[in-house]
């Protein structure tokens, strides 16, 4: 009898430990969830204006071409070029065509703009441009068009690189080439500076740092343009993704690099935006706007005309 009661005993004991003791280890082998993307923003905002530009015919002439990865160029050569030697240009990347081509034609200047989009994502931008003689190769097929259209050869001078958004993956991989910068005037970057946490996905609030790597080209352009080589216009919002690294935190980690300070302002900007906080020396320029929005992202595309003329003044 004692020995059954011992036998029931081990049972009880064996069911117990199955029961509770390994209820931890199943836990712990489960998969982590996947984590998002990034933070999600609200696709809505009423506490500024948001104002947008309406698309309207243009005096001069909009046509495209194949492109990086086969993707269109869309291109607006202004008119009255007929004749003409030379002529700025401004590469855009990523966002709507028809702004950029507007802002051009608000320069005055002749100035022929270029837009490609490649999809979603700065990695595809940077993927296009990395390999050297990508943005020679872009720059003389938009010149062969412009004769097309002018009946004259032309080349480009002052090339301006303007990117919102993704659109800056393009501009780091131009300027990361050996000498990419020489050949480039000035460059804008309209909320779209981002980089990655190391490690991935581990915001600095949680013990994470900010990779440089994709940043290093354009606070060297930066420092260029503080000694008055070059010309730089950086704007922001104060969208947080969360898994990467927001336009507040690389403007502020260029800045540091840079050893320049915030100067602390409350006023409005084009389309309702709302400027906090500016940055001014010689001709870099660094401007951060108010909000967590999709719309207040957006904002900073649809005032590239005010913020190129800004650029290039």
């Amino acid at each position: 009898m004692k020995q059954l009661a011992r036998v029931r005993i081990a049972i009880v004991l064996a069911r117990a430990f199955f029961a509770f003791g390994t209820a931890p280890l199943r836990a712990q082998a489960a998969p982590p969830p996947t984590a998002a993307a990034q933070n999600p923003s609200p696709m809505s905002e009423s506490t500024r204006a948001h104002e947008r530009l309406v698309q309207r015919a243009l005096r001069g002439t909009v046509r495209s071409f194949a492109g990086p990865d086969g993707k269109p160029v869309e291109l607006y050569i202004p008119a009255n070029m007929s004749g003409r030697r030379s002529f700025p240009l401004v590469l855009h990347f990523h966002g709507a065509a028809w702004v950029a081509h507007r802002a051009a034609e608000d320069l005055g200047n002749h100035t022929v703009c270029a837009v490609l989009n490649l999809g979603t994502g700065s990695g595809v931008y940077d993927r296009a441009f990395r390999m050297p003689g990508a943005l020679d190769s872009l720059v003389e097929s938009i010149a062969r068009e412009v004769a097309l259209v002018t009946t004259t050869r032309a080349v480009a001078e002052r090339v301006t690189l303007t990117g919102w958004s993704a659109g800056h993956g393009a501009i780091r991989a131009i300027l990361r080439q050996p000498n990419g910068a020489t050949g480039i005037y000035a460059v804008m970057l309209l909320d779209g500076m981002h980089t990655s946490y190391i490690p991935e996905a581990t915001p600095l609030a949680a013990g994470g740092m900010i990779d440089s790597t994709n940043l290093t080209a354009l606070t060297d352009f930066a420092r260029a343009a503080v000694r008055g080589e070059k010309r730089m216009l950086v704007t922001h919002s104060e969208i947080f993704p969360g898994t990467f690294v927001s336009t507040t935190e690389t403007a502020d980690w260029m800045l540091q690099s840079l050893g320049l300070s915030r100067q602390h302002v409350l006023k409005w900007g084009p389309r309702g935006l709302q400027q906090l906080s500016e940055v001014r020396t010689g001709h870099f320029e660094l401007m951060g706007f108010a909000g967590n929005s999709a719309p207040d992202h957006v904002d900073q595309l649809h005032a590239m005309p005010e913020l190129l003329k800004r650029l290039l003044k």
